[in-house]
Parts: structure tokens; C-alpha cells; sequence
């Protein structure tokens, strides 16, 4: 019954090889960048192509800052220090993620506490959030604590699932009630919007991927946005090894992360920034193709953007109706040379997490089961 899938999918995409869910696509302007960065002799991180895109992404996305890393894992770990995440703190996220939202609090020695999401946009649920906090937590002199534990809640961390924004203006209105910062974990929501304004700036800072599987890449790449200018200053501080600028000196004043983006990688991101909206387009036709199949067929429905957003959407995602035909149905597509996947298995259910407190997880448990990526590549670029 899923011929007929498949068969949209290998027209849309004019081959009859084998398709990946998600691949990179590369222009002349990328190799022309790239290449004049091989010639500047300034291939790491120091050089012009890293302070030109991290003024371009801040422009691109309307924050005041942005700060590239090497990655976005490396981007989350130090936002959450930014906000002043520290060892023995809670973070409040979402039990369905990658794993690197659920890491990234871990690196900074705190304890995540995984909460459920919405089913209409797969991300942290405001309604959750609020009701952990009414029930768990309480306004003390060092912040907000969670009365279980006894641990500060220092922030709260929702992540727009496949691009698709969360409820982020609820959310970051519940935090600010509470006084805990939020950090976006947007890194898969680049050209995503809210109201008309990008993912990964409503909170206090936020961040982005640029890994090989995203809508724009430079091989690996991150970086951080905020609008807080301090916090931008400290971001690039520790992400240079805390290295007290001087003209020879090596003065470092505190841990710091040799975390800055290469200007090798920083040049292809330029060049791939400047074909963004014409990615985005061609990743929204394929949308609309895959929306308009969905709604004659029982088996499956097609998960659409949240009202009032405008995704990326970089992974297209089905909902299917009968959990007992999953693993069937990734079998046979991968099978016929069609790369489909999953969705995350919960960070509750992985041994490291395991531990880790949680609130009920209806939605994030009914998702895990049902919810299947299909290839979601822009077409090449010419």
C-alpha cells in the first residue's frame, strides 16, 4: 500500500537511486568560498568568513549577536552556562528530542528533568511546564527550586522538533513568570518563524546546527544568538578558550572550551546562507506535495505546521494510525532504496537518563511509536 508513496517521492526527487532522508546540497558559490578561504592561509578559527557569517546569521535571524561554534551541541552547552546553568542544577526539557539537547545539560553537570510535549508541534508543552512548576517548584532566595530534589531550576529548555516551533511565546511568557531563563534549542529550526519572527530568539539565547543532515551546512558548525550583548561577549570569551586577548600573552582567566567555528566552515556557511530562501522554498513545494498525498490515504497523516508558524520544515514527518505497522512499513521503504527513520526513542528510556526525573509523558510516548521521517532534501541547486 505504499507504492504509491514511493513513487512521489522518486519523481519528486527525478532518480531512481538510492534516496537519503536528508542530504546537503552544494552550489559553485559554496567551492568559490571555500576556496578563497584555502587560499586567505586563515583555515581555522581565526579569519574573516567566521565574523562575516556570524554578522550575516545575526541579521538573517534578527538577533543583535550570533556567535559560531564548532557545533550545535557545543552552541547549547555554552548557552546553558551563559543563563548560569551550574553543577547540581535542574533543566527542564522535553522528554522527545535528540539527544543532544539532554547532553548539553549534562556536559554542564546538571540534571535534566524530562517533561511531555504537545502532539501538534512535538515540542515542550507550556501547559506540562506550568503544571511541573505549580506542583513541584517554589520561588526561594536563590531562584526557583524543585521541591523533590531540592535543586535550583536555572532553565528551561525547549527544542522545535524537525523545525516545527513550539508553543515559545506561552512558554517564554511562563518563564519569565517564574524568573528562569529559556534557551532555544532551535538547531533544527533555522528559517523557521513564530508571528514572523525566527526561532531561536524569543528566549534569552539561542542556538543552531549546522551539521551535514541540516537545511544549510558547513560540515559541522553552530552557533548562538542572543540579543544581550553581554552575553554575546562571554559566549565568544569562553568559546576561545578564555584567552585574555593580548598580541603574544597566553592569559586564560577561567575554564574555557576551544569551541570557535573554523574559518574553513565558516566560508561554506556563507555561501549556503545566501541560498537559504531558495532552499526553503524548494523544501516547502515538497511539503505541499507530501500534505496533498496525505489527505487521501487512512493509513497515515501527515504532521503540517503548527497555526501561526511558518516551519523549515527540514524533516517531513507522518503520523501513522496503526503502531503495529511501523517497523513494516520503514522495512519495505528502506528496502526499496527509500530512507525513512523514526523518531527518537525518549530520554527517559535511554540507560543514561534513566534516572532522571520525569512528569507524564502521554504525548511524547504516543508520538515515539507512531511517527516516521520521509525524505525531506531540497532539490540540487543550479
Amino acid at each position: 500500500m505504499f507504492d504509491d508513496l514511493f513513487q512521489l517521492v522518486r519523481s519528486h526527487f527525478g532518480t531512481d537511486d538510492f534516496i537519503p532522508l536528508h542530504e546537503p546540497r552544494f552550489s559553485d558559490l559554496d567551492k568559490e568560498y571555500v576556496a578563497d578561504a584555502i587560499d586567505s592561509t586563515f583555515v581555522s578559527s581565526v579569519g574573516a568568513y567566521v565574523d562575516r557569517f556570524e554578522n550575516e546569521l545575526a541579521e538573517y535571524v534578527g538577533a543583535k549577536r550570533a556567535v559560531a561554534t564548532v557545533n550545535g551541541t557545543s552552541a547549547l552547552q555554552v548557552a546553558l552556562r551563559l543563563v548560569r546553568v551550574q553543577a547540581g542544577d535542574e533543566v527542564l526539557t522535553q522528554a522527545l528530542t535528540f539527544i543532544a539537547t539532554a547532553n548539553s545539560i549534562a556536559y554542564n553537570d546538571a540534571h535534566p528533568v524530562f517533561l511531555d510535549v504537545d502532539r501538534d508541534t512535538m515540542g515542550l508543552s507550556p501547559d506540562t511546564v506550568r503544571s511541573f512548576l505549580e506542583e513541584h517548584a517554589e520561588k526561594r532566595d536563590g531562584g526557583v527550586c524543585n521541591t523533590l530534589s531540592g535543586r535550583r531550576i536555572s532553565a528551561i529548555v525547549p527544542m522545535h522538533t524537525f523545525g516545527h516551533p513550539v508553543r515559545i511565546v506561552e512558554l517564554c511568557a511562563l518563564a519569565e513568570e517564574w524568573g528562569i531563563p529559556v534557551v532555544e534549542d532551535a538547531a533544527e529550526a533555522l528559517g523557521s518563524t513564530v508571528q514572523g519572527k525566527s526561532c531561536g530568539i524569543f528566549g534569552q539565547v539561542g542556538v543552531f546546527s549546522f551539521n551535514g543532515n541540516k537545511t544549510i551546512t558547513c560540515g559541522g558548525g553552530g552557533a548562538i544568538v542572543t540579543n544581550n550583548e553581554v552575553l554575546a561577549d562571554r559566549a565568544k570569551h569562553l568559546t576561545t578558550t578564555a584567552k585574555v586577548p593580548h598580541r603574544w600573552e597566553f592569559e586564560h582567566d577561567e575554564m574555557g572550551y576551544n569551541y570557535r567555528m573554523p574559518n574553513l566552515n565558516a566560508a561554506l556557511a556563507c555561501a549556503q546562507l545566501k541560498q537559504l530562501d531558495r532552499l526553503l522554498a524548494d523544501k516547502r513545494e515538497l511539503a505541499g506535495e507530501y500534505r496533498k498525498f496525505f489527505k487521501n490515504v487512512d493509513w497515515a497523516e501527515y504532521a503540517n505546521e503548527p497555526v501561526g508558524c511558518r516551519s523549515n520544515f527540514w524533516l517531513n514527518a507522518i503520523i501513522l494510525s496503526d503502531i503495529d505497522c511501523r517497523d513494516q512499513f520503514l522495512e519495505v521503504s528502506n528496502d526499496a532504496g527509500i530512507m525513512m527513520r523514526p523518531i527518537w526513542k525518549l530520554m527517559s528510556e535511554l540507560k543514561m537518563y534513566s534516572q532522571c526525573q520525569c512528569g507524564p509523558l502521554e504525548n511524547s510516548q504516543w508520538l515515539e511509536k507512531r511517527v516516521v521521517n520521509l525524505p525531506s532534501s531540497a532539490r540540487k541547486l543550479v
